[in-house]
C-alpha cells in the first residue's frame, strides 16, 4: 500500500481560512510577509496550515515525501509558524521577543509580542534555506 500524507494541498481558500481563524489580523499579516518573502501564493495544506512552495524529504524505504517548504497556522494558542532554522537562528531569536520554539516550529502568541523586523530577517534566512523542487 503507498505512504499516503496527513498533509497535503487541499482546495480551501486560505483568505477565508484565514478571516474565520482565531488570529485573523495576525494571520493576514504573517500571509503578508510569507508572501513578500517567497513570491509565491499560498496554498492550504490540510485543514489549517497556509504552506508556500514545497520540499521533498525522505520516506523509509528511499521514498520521498512532499510537505510544504514554509507555513503557518492561526491557531487560538498561538502563531505556528514551520520554517526552517536557518543559519543565524539563534542569534535572530535571542533578538525576536517573547516566543517559543518546537522540534520544526516556532510560536508567537500574537505579532505584537515581536520585533517585526527580527521575524522578516527568520522567514527570509528560512526560505532561502528551504530546499525546494
Amino acid at each position: 500500500m503507498p505512504y499516503e500524507p496527513k498533509t497535503k494541498v487541499t482546495a480551501v481558500d486560505v483568505d477565508g481560512f484565514i478571516a474565520g481563524s482565531a488570529k485573523p489580523a495576525d494571520g493576514a499579516a504573517l500571509c503578508a510577509l510569507m508572501r513578500r518573502v517567497s513570491g509565491l501564493e499560498p496554498k492550504m495544506w490540510g485543514p489549517t496550515i497556509v504552506g508556500f512552495g514545497e520540499r521533498e524529504y525522505d520516506l523509509a524505504g528511499g521514498k520521498k515525501g512532499r510537505v510544504l517548504a514554509m507555513g503557518f497556522s492561526p491557531r487560538k494558542a498561538a502563531l505556528v509558524l514551520y520554517i526552517r532554522h536557518a543559519e543565524g537562528w539563534d542569534g535572530r531569536l535571542a533578538r525576536l521577543g517573547k516566543h517559543g520554539t518546537g522540534k520544526g516550529c516556532l510560536y508567537i502568541n500574537k505579532l505584537a509580542d515581536v520585533d517585526e523586523g527580527v521575524l522578516e530577517e527568520l522567514v527570509s534566512a528560512a526560505w532561502a534555506a528551504a530546499e525546494r523542487v
